[in-house]
């Protein structure tokens, strides 16, 4: 930091992540001054330690699948093992060049990076290594941290996600507390690299807040890879030792393996910044805002994962981007929640927008929604890519399309499509004349809305 760093600005963000720095950057394109303060890196969480790097596994797990199946399709490769220092080095590369890029974006669009631990000493200041900063506007955006369960301590050969990137070794035996995204990938990742793994859920399904029947057609996806999974008991305790793990389930079955990955969910970062002091309203840690993301105090804003709902960088994103142009008095749009695309990148992967059957049910009533499974079996570019899953579309009947709900591999490629079919509220005779590119999965979208408009022509009837 150098002295001429200014200490007032128009827009003052705590936290550099996606939402915070996708705030900075559209502020500063609307003409504001920008202050962004971050004691770590920018790009946060889902650049560092979260998104980013733990795709990157996952693609060095579809590599390694690919290796193992060459041979099934004439291809002669092996499957020789996994060398995870170099599968780092990988994940690594990928990492440090989006950060170089990002690095760049904010210094050309002349934001002012503050480093170090802010803190909210006031409705317009915050103080960052003992020197205060005040912004015309605050935006709150501190992210969240791996959560763990009451009583389990992370530690040794229990880890969280933040841990499991930084492993340098390949465990024979895991065990997953939590099937959800977190959970079910790196469950996919450590399968494929030949690790023996056993999810552990509480709820009735994995993937529990999908369309019940995305979270079948993964759980018959995984007990065909040999996942093991264990739905509906809850984690009692856990021991380690310099071997391995044990856990106990309340049903009182025992499981042992090398590590315990506890993926139970992330909590918002919250306590000791300030908050509370300057009167901004907390539930269980999260932040309370209006619709146009208002903390109700001054002119503070909050974004990202502090704010209650889906903990997803895009909706960070989108976030930084609504507050910078309210804040400028360009009256934005609303962000509608159940329209923010949902992937699960492990394999087969899921993918989903809008509402699931069970909740159009909830809020249209049971005899006005319509349901329809388009099954990848009939998709040319499926059977080539030796894929099964199946696209399922939810409408009111004679109304628009409410959800889309797709499985197999790379379906979350196909989402862009699917929010702008949800979005849009478009009805399937909408999409119906749509052309879809042969032979892509992409057209698997295609026939589903054909089958729900009445013409199905790759589908039985």
């Amino acid at each position: 930091m150098t002295e001429s760093t200014p200490s007032s600005f128009d827009v003052l963000i705590l936290g550099g992540g996606s939402g915070g720095y996708a705030a900075a950057l559209r502020a500063s394109q609307l003409g504001m001054t920008v202050g962004l303060v971050e004691e770590s890196k920018v790009g946060g969480t889902c650049l560092h330690n979260g998104c980013i790097p733990t795709k990157a596994l996952l693609h060095a797990a579809e590599v390694a699948d690919e290796a193992r199946h060459g041979s099934s399709i004439g291809v002669l490769t092996e499957f020789n093992g996994i060398d995870m220092p170099a599968v780092n080095a990988f994940k690594q590369g990928v990492v440090d060049r989006l950060y170089k890029g990002l690095q760049g974006l904010v210094k050309s669009r002349k934001v002012t990076v503050i480093d170090g631990h802010g803190t909210l000493v006031g409705p317009d200041a915050i103080e960052v290594r003992g020197v205060r900063y005040t912004g015309k506007n605050i935006v709150l955006g501190t992210g969240s941290y791996a959560r763990s369960l009451p009583g389990l301590d992370i530690g040794g050969r229990v880890i969280t996600s933040d841990q499991a990137l930084e492993m340098d070794w390949v465990p024979q035996t895991a065990i997953v507390l939590g099937g959800g995204v977190i959970g079910v990938e790196f469950a996919s990742v450590w399968t494929s690299f030949g690790a023996k793994v056993t999810v552990v859920e509480a709820l009735p399904h994995l993937a529990p807040n999908e369309d019940e029947a995305l979270s079948k057609g993964l759980e018959r996806a995984f007990r065909k890879r040999g996942i093991d999974f264990k739905l509906g008991v809850r984690f009692s305790g856990v021991t380690q030792t310099d071997a391995g793990v044990t856990v106990t389930l309340e049903d009182g079955t025992t499981l042992s393996a090398d590590v315990l990955l506890v993926a139970v969910g992330r909590g918002p970062r919250t306590s000791g910044l300030g908050y509370e002091e300057q009167g901004i309203r907390i539930d269980r840690g999260f932040v309370l805002t209006d619709e146009r993301l208002h903390t109700g105090i001054a002119n503070i804003y909050a974004v990202g994962d502090i704010v209650p709902g889906l903990q997803l960088a895009h909706r960070g994103f989108q976030q930084g981007i609504f507050v910078a142009e309210q804040i400028a008095g360009l009256n934005p749009a609303l962000i509608v929640e159940s329209n923010i695309p949902r992937v699960t990148y492990c394999d087969p992967e899921l993918a989903s927008v809008g509402v699931t059957e069970a909740k159009a049910k909830e809020i249209y009533g049971d005899d006005a929604v319509v349901a329809l499974e388009y099954n990848l079996g009939g998709n040319g570019k499926s059977q080539i890519l030796g894929t099964t899953g199946f696209v399922k579309l939810v409408r009111v009947k004679d109304g628009p399309i409410v959800g889309i709900h797709m499985i197999g591999a790379r379906m979350g490629e196909q989402i862009g499509e699917a929010q702008l079919i949800v979005s849009w509220e478009a009805h399937p005779e909408d999409v119906a004349p749509l052309i879809h590119a042969h032979p892509t999965q992409n057209e698997s979208l295609g026939e589903a809305h054909l089958a729900l408009a009445g013409k199905p022509l790759h589908a039985h009837e």
